[in-house]
């Protein structure tokens, strides 16, 4: 029966899978169902998926709703969803100042990619942002540069249930629902997916503890554990079923971090763990975030991210498929349960960690290091005696050679810019920190870069020119 099409879509039995056994002295056969692959799915009786999709849970077998045989449809296609063209839109959707700090990002991480000389609408279908309707000529926008790209009124056209959600409570709810909130609907800024992580990613790397370790002559703020929140972030999005309910969900706390977003794995959660097994439902999103350095793209992303949490918080994350009211959703929660992060620990899991200096180690690699401080500008004795490792060829002129380790920059101006198109919401105390300079430079260079501050003095951002 079950090789017939008419009573079931797909047989995915083989004979070794059903075998005879014994049950309380009594003969039974034992079939052991295994999980039909993506491409299979929905496995369905009768002729009609939408009323003979069946799916079993912890207590037996239930109906499918119309929305668990939509995504399993849509996940069946060897091509991720978010590829699909557009043929309804063109390249009006897309916000000019989201694709412009792509590209300053792509450029600060590529600088000597071809790809930098192209125009806009070159760029956008290199990155598979745009592509050619083949019928007509004409160039569309695809689901991923959508997302990615376009303003959340002309996402929303498309995904009626688009919904970013940033959530940060530290008092963990005794006070308020939250300190902190950013939605894709506030109105106030565009709501597309890349202007979501450069906004959340540095509130939630905010208070994470950063060993004072140094990568030649720079302070390396980009800690496994900083790479872990962003991974984690990404994964988050690259996995979003966008058509489903609930939205997507970021929420940071004192007890930990709480990454939520609609539709289950497109993989077995013994697969993702245990075999590096990397099927994101929104692939074409997913290069996009890799190309400006977002994301793993070695199949390492839950792994790394179960393996940093676990040396540095010493507790398991956790990972969780449920399904309510017909739709799934999957959770990643990192919790610190009461941990503080092992410092020590951290240190052993940077990429190359013989290369990174520890500031206690500085004056007993002072002798081998002398090279670090040579052609910094000196004007008033300001250089730090500790501070090895301030950055060559910068003229500093007016006390602005911060004492202690910190970072300078080669270049001041292209240092701030990066800062902003990192992080555009930076407070000029922090930036002036980072740079190990006062707070009046910053502003007078902010000034003469012509960059101005958009929106309220909390909440706004960095414009650039």
């Amino acid at each position: 029966m079950v090789n017939n099409r008419q009573k079931v879509s797909c047989n995915i039995l083989t004979d070794s899978m059903a075998v005879p056994d014994k049950l309380e002295g009594k003969d039974v056969i034992v079939i052991r169902v295994p999980r039909a692959e993506r491409t299979s799915r929905p496995v369905y009786v009768g002729s009609d998926p939408r009323t003979g999709t069946y799916r079993r849970n912890f207590e037996g077998d239930y109906h499918c709703s119309i929305d668990e045989v939509s995504l399993m449809i849509r996940d069946s296609a060897l091509v991720t969803d978010d590829n699909k063209l557009l043929t309804d839109l063109d390249v009006s959707v897309f916000c000019p100042d989201t694709v412009k700090s792509y590209r300053n990002i792509y450029q600060l991480i590529r600088q000597n990619h071809l790809w930098n000389k192209e125009d806009d609408a070159m760029f956008l279908r290199r990155i598979g942002a745009v592509r050619e309707d083949k019928d007509t000529g004409k160039f569309h926008p695809t689901v991923a540069g959508l997302l990615m790209f376009g303003y959340e009124y002309e996402i929303t056209a498309v995904f009626p249930n688009y919904f970013l959600d940033y959530q940060e409570n530290r008092t963990n709810g005794i006070y308020a629902r939250w300190t902190d909130r950013i939605t894709s609907q506030s109105g106030d800024w565009n709501g597309n997916v890349f202007d979501f992580l450069l906004r959340v990613i540095p509130k939630l790397q905010a208070d994470l503890k950063v060993p004072f370790m140094f990568k030649g002559n720079q302070l390396d703020e980009d800690t496994p554990l900083h790479k872990t929140v962003r991974e984690a972030t990404v994964n988050m999005l690259a996995n979003a079923d966008f058509y489903g309910r609930r939205g997507v969900v970021v929420h940071k706390g004192a007890d930990g971090f709480r990454f939520a977003n609609p539709g289950s794995m497109r993989v077995s959660l013994t697969e993702a763990l245990q075999d590096s097994a990397s099927d994101p439902r929104n692939g074409v999103m997913m290069k996009m975030l890799a190309m400006v350095k977002y994301g793993e793209r070695a199949c390492s992303g839950l792994q790394g991210i179960f393996k940093t949490w676990q040396s540095v918080h010493h507790c398991a994350p956790k990972l969780e498929v449920t399904t309510s009211g017909g739709v799934d959703r999957t959770t990643l929660i990192l919790g610190f349960e009461g941990h503080q992060p092992d410092i020590e620990a951290m240190k052993l899991l940077y990429d190359n960690p013989d290369e990174l200096i520890e500031v206690s180690d500085m004056q007993k690699c002072k002798g081998e290091k002398q090279n670090v401080a040579q052609n910094v500008a000196q004007t008033d004795n300001n250089v730090a005696q500790k501070g090895e490792n301030v950055a060559q060829n910068v003229a500093q002129t007016d006390n602005d050679v911060a004492q202690g380790g910190e970072y300078v920059a080669q270049n001041l101006d292209d240092c701030i810019v990066a800062i902003i198109q990192e992080r555009p919401n930076v407070k000029r105390e922090e930036m002036a920190r980072h740079l190990s300079v006062t707070k009046k430079t910053v502003e007078r260079h902010l000034k003469d870069l012509k960059i101005s501050w958009e929106g309220h003095p909390k909440t706004g951002h960095w414009k650039l020119p």
